[in-house]
Order: structure tokens, then sequence, then C-alpha cells
């Protein structure tokens, strides 16, 4: 009991609920609906089309289509063999990340795979919880940080409960801007994998085919993810989820699963060489089938094997006539038995079955509960996913070279996942983004020192490349040539999401209080306390080049990818510019300020830059 009297106007939607429930959405009443069910005469829906529509999706569209100028700010101290890997971890809030990346690694992602908010009713996650508010104000919201510089749940989250009018609508309203923007990552002949349950799968398909195209479906995979619960509500135990996947247009296929040869043989030497046994029947009754209705009649021995009324011959006389003459037919001595095919090793279309949509062949939940326990010695993250899964995933669209993108991390499950697969073979490589979201004062995490899921993701990594390593130690003598990665990358880079190191030229907004800070901004861009490296990679990514790009630092300036772009961010002279166009580079940026009291060495650079073919850029 609550102490209030009785809600008159919700006492009376749920009345209506009960006899309408196709005009109530969200809480709300559908007028439109309802009179339609009422049978109106000249009912017209508004924009009558097949469309997903939901409270907030223009807002969910400026989201997506607002700038950032943020940046990521390299943690070589928290990284694994930071100058030389190529995988990448990204701390920071997804949906900024995503855009960050989008100038560098448009177009080169060739797999996503993501486990989102369920939309349960009881877990928490990032949407405008006010539909009109402006972008400072959002961003303000998600950078919310604690005194220990962690980002807070109650400035950051919103728990969106079922109660709420909006609660399908606030989770689409997540989900579509990072989506959208996940999909410019792809290649042409990506795919996206995405985790979901029963609770918005439908919605989730139907955002699909508005982002990707209904064409570009691949299949909803389902895959069981517990045992079934004795205890279940209305005797119906919900053991499964499932995996939604689509392609963004010029995926060929899967790599599927390899054929199994052990019962191939050549007992009788055919010339055709190693053969097995299959069915000459098929699933047909005789009213259905009757010409592959008869009696078959071995020439050999002249023994008769009669039809089955229930699954009659797979072949016409006429077909099954000429595979007895081309020795295909295998007859067994007892005529109660059935007829079998030779069917060829050399004779089938490919090396591989496809993948059933029926995952059976992963682990449960119990199976990554165990996973986690083996790593950290506790079980520190619950609802991680089996290792298993993932690298079904990984292995059956990815090959040597490809990048794999998981911008929901989690306990890093995928980075794993590319570890593992690689350690045999390929150089995949991840790029895994995660909120440093608190963990829970209560929780088994927190007490094992782990202050926020991305420190759990972190240590993960760290903790399965020193196994691999230790396991590539002890089984070196072990393991064949064949069978050992020699260029195994057990490394990856740590970078932050951070706000830009350089100070934003804002000549709309001039007034004459802000006059004099907006032309300090003009003449020296970089802010106070910015430092050269955070500088350096925040330059090589808005220049559109990888986080793993190649540097190499010389005494004025750096190189990245072999001398294509140089950056100079210290010192400046006749003799740097000239070593500088001396390397040919495709492309030269430097600091404005390092030109200062020296307008004729500005000038000339600039027209030798030209000459020379190269893009310069000062900032």
């Amino acid at each position: 009991m609550d102490g209030k009297s009785l809600d008159i106007q919700q006492d009376q939607l749920e009345k209506l609920k009960q006899l309408f429930p196709e005009a109530i959405t969200e809480g709300r009443v559908d007028w439109e609906k309802l009179q339609a069910t009422l049978g109106k005469e000249n009912i017209e829906f508004r924009n009558e089309r097949y469309v997903l529509n939901w409270a907030g999706k223009s807002d969910a569209f400026k989201i997506l289509q607002q700038h950032t100028t943020a940046t990521l700010k390299p943690a070589p101290e928290e990284s694994i063999n930071f100058d030389t890997t190529e995988n990448v971890f990204i701390e920071g809030e997804n949906l900024e990340v995503l855009k960050v990346l989008q100038k560098s690694y448009y177009g080169k992602i060739k797999c996503i795979i993501i486990d989102p908010p369920y939309n349960t009713g009881s877990d928490s996650f990032i949407y405008p919880d006010s539909f009109k508010e402006n972008k400072e104000t959002y961003l303000k919201r998600i950078g919310d940080k604690d005194e220990e510089g962690l980002l807070m749940k109650e400035g950051l989250f919103r728990k969106n409960s079922k109660d709420s009018g909006h609660y399908h609508s606030n989770w689409l309203s997540m989900m579509y801007p990072r989506l959208f923007l996940a999909k410019n990552l792809l290649q042409e002949d990506g795919v996206i994998f995405i985790h979901i349950d029963d609770n918005e799968v439908h919605n989730l398909r139907l955002l699909m085919n508005e982002i990707f195209g209904e064409e570009n479906f691949i299949a909803e995979f389902v895959w069981k993810r517990r045992a079934s619960s004795a205890l279940a509500e209305k005797l119906v135990s919900t053991d499964h989820e499932y995996v939604i996947s689509y392609h963004k247009n010029e995926l060929k296929s899967f790599s599927g699963i390899q054929k199994d040869y052990s019962s191939y043989r050549n007992p009788d030497n055919d010339s055709r060489g190693d053969w097995t046994l299959g069915d000459l029947t098929v699933g047909m009754t005789k009213d259905m089938r009757p010409n592959q209705y008869y009696d078959l009649i071995d020439n050999k021995t002249r023994k008769t094997y009669k039809p089955n009324p229930d699954r009659v011959w797979a072949y016409i006389r006429e077909s099954m006539d000429k595979l007895i003459k081309e020795n295909k037919v295998v007859f067994p001595s007892d005529t109660e038995k059935r007829p079998m095919l030779k069917r060829f090793k050399s004779e089938l279309k490919s090396d591989v079955n496809p993948l059933s949509s029926l995952l059976n062949e992963v682990g449960m939940n119990s199976e990554a509960t165990k996973e986690i326990r083996e790593i950290f010695d506790a079980t520190i993250f619950n609802y991680s996913k089996p290792l298993s899964l993932i690298k079904t995933l990984v292995h059956q669209t990815t090959i040597h070279g490809d990048i794999i993108l998981d911008f929901f991390a989690g306990s890093a499950t995928t980075a794993q996942a590319v570890l593992e697969l690689n350690k045999k073979e390929g150089n995949r490589k991840f790029i895994l983004v995660q909120l440093p979201e608190k963990c829970a004062e209560e929780s088994e995490a927190f007490k094992a020192g782990y202050k926020t899921i991305a420190d759990i993701s972190k240590e993960r990594i760290r903790r399965v490349i020193k196994k691999i390593e230790k396991d590539k130690k002890e089984k070196k003598d072990l393991l064949s040539e064949m069978e050992e990665n020699k260029n195994l990358d057990l490394g990856f880079k740590i970078f932050k999401l951070s706000s830009s190191n350089f100070k934003i030229w804002r000549g709309d907004e001039i007034t004459e209080e802000n006059l004099e800070a907006q032309l300090d901004v003009f003449t020296n861009p970089v802010k106070e306390g910015s430092e050269k490296e955070n500088m350096l990679f925040e330059l090589i990514l808005k220049s559109g080049y990888l986080l793993t790009a190649k540097i190499e630092t010389k005494k004025n300036y750096s190189s990245v990818n072999g001398g294509e772009l140089m950056i100079v961010l210290e010192e400046i002279n006749q003799k740097v510019i000239d070593t500088i166009i001396s390397a040919k580079p495709q492309k030269v940026i430097a600091l404005d300020k390092l030109f200062t009291g020296n307008d004729q060495l500005k000038t000339n650079t600039v027209l030798q830059m030209k000459d020379a073919g190269i893009d310069f850029r000062t900032i």
C-alpha cells in the first residue's frame, strides 16, 4: 500500500487495454488505432506506410548528426607492447568514441560484435531523459565524473524501467545512432552480430532493417544460454537468446563447418577415389511420388529390393538405372535392407557444410562464468558470453588481417576470442570500447579491487595475454611449426576518450566579453597542459590515420606511416623544412605558433610545400 487513492486515469487506461490492447502503445492511447478498431468510417492514418517509429526518433537523429571535437588520449603505461601492437582498447562512452573513429576507420572494420543492454526493465544505459536537452547539457551529463575521475552513475545512466512511458523508445533512441555509425565503419563485405533476448528482438529486427536494409539480413542465430529452470514462470523456461546478423553489402559467405571425411574409404579400389554411403530414399510417400515407387533390381544377383510406401526412392527409374550402370549403387546381401548410394569425395561441391542458425555446438552462460573464474579466481563479472560463441562468430566471418570491433566490450570476451583464434593462424586485430562504468561497491569485482567495468576488461586482456605467453613458452617444443603462429600479436594499446588538446575557435559566438579569449584561441590553439604525445595522436586520428599507424619520432618532427604524414609540434626552421620536403610526404601539419615572430619563414614554407606538391596545414 502506498497510501494514495485510486488512480482513476490509470484504472480507465487498464480497462481500455484489456479491451483494445492494439490501441495502447507505451502506456498511451493511439487514437488512430482505437478509431480504426472501433470501425470508424473514413479513418486515415497519417503518413500511412510501413515504418518503425517511436517517441524521440527525431532527437536520436539529432544526436547522431552532432559533431564531436573529442579525441583519444594514449595510455601507454597501462598498455602492453604499445609501440608495436595493432590491438586497441578504448575507455569511454561508445557513442562519442564511434564518432571519433568515423574518419580513420570508415569502411575498415570486417566484423562487429556487440552485446548491448537487453532492456529488461532493470538495466541502466545512456539515453537522453529529456528529449529537449541541447548538446552542451548532454555532453556535460555524459562527462560527469566524481572526485576520482570516475563516471558518476547518477549523472550518466538512466534506469529504463518498464513503468516508463518511453520504455521501448528510450532503448531505440540509445541504439539507433550507435548502429548507424557502426554501419559506416564496416567494410563493404563486413558483417555485424548483435546479442539480444526476447525483450527487444522484435524491435531490433525492425531497427536493423531500417539501417542496414531488410535485404541484408543474414540470420537470427539461436543459442542455448542455460539449462531449463524448474521454477520458470508459467512452467515455460526461456533458455535461449539470439544473435541477430546483417551484412553491409557484399558479404560472400561464412566460412562454414569443415566436413568430416573420416567415413570415406575405397574398399573396392574404385578409380574415382574414396567414397561413403548415402541415403537412396527421400521422405515422400508413394501417393506423393508414384514414379519413384518401384522395385529395385540388382542386375548382378537379380535380387529384388521392395520400395517403402512411406519413403520412396530418391530418383525416378531412369535416373536410378543410370546410377546403377555407373556403379554408384551398393546393394546389400539382405534384401530387407536398403541399397545405398556411393558418394565420392571427389564429386563434392564444397569442403564445408553451412553453419546452422541453431548454434548447438557453443557453450552456455555457465561456461562463461567458469571462464571468468579461471581467469580471475573469482566470479567478478556476470552475464558474460561464452568464449566458444564469440570464437565461432569471429572464425566464420574473418580472415588474416581483419579488424573486429566490439563497442559494448563488457568483460572483453571478444578480445580473448581474437587472441586465441590467432594462436594457430591469422593476424586478426581487435578494437574494444568500454565505458568506465562504476562497479557496485557490494560486487565481487569491487571487492577484488576493480573500480570500473573497463578495469575488468583491461585486466582480462592482460591475463589472457600472459597465459598465452606462458603456454607458448611451456609448449614450444610440443607445437609443430605449422601449428604455431610466429607473428602472434600479444599486446594492446589503451586509449581514453578525452576532450581535444586544442581550443575551439567559435567565430559565430564572439561577444565583447569573450573577444579576448577567442583571439587567444586564434593565435594559440593549444590548450594549457596539453602533452606532445596526446596532440600527436589527436592529429593522426583526425587526419584519417589508424590508431595503430606506425610512428617514427625524429628530432624535430614525427613521421607517420612511412613518411606519408609528418607532424611538427616543437620547433621549426629552414633546416627542418628542407629535411621534411626532401622526404616527400603527402601531408605536413605544424603548430602555427611555431612561426610566431617569423612571418617570412611561414610564407616561404607555404610556397615551398606547394611547389613540392605537399598538403601543408597549420593549426
